[in-house]
């Protein structure tokens, strides 16, 4: 007569299946890094982009040319006032 208790999983089954396991976290773990820097930097880019409409327009108000914005900025990093 067969006994109803459920098979134990033999130490190979064990480590096998702890693999595939470790395997599919690592890969889970990949997953949501790679779409976290790739959100980033898709975020960095349209800061920049916004940056820069706005950097064009206000130069644009002020009838102020890019040798002139330049000379300025580096004025200002030059005094520390910006990095």
């Amino acid at each position: 007569m067969k006994s109803n208790k459920p098979r134990q999983m033999d130490e190979r089954e064990k480590l096998r299946k702890f693999r595939e396991l470790d395997d599919a976290f690592a890969q889970a773990l990949k997953d949501m890094d790679g779409s976290s820097k790739r959100q980033q930097l898709e975020r960095d880019q349209d800061a920049q982009r916004e940056f820069e409409q706005r950097l064009r327009s206000l130069m644009s108000d002020f009838r102020q040319s890019d040798t002139s914005v330049d000379t300025l900025l580096r004025t200002l990093v030059e005094l520390g006032k910006i990095a």
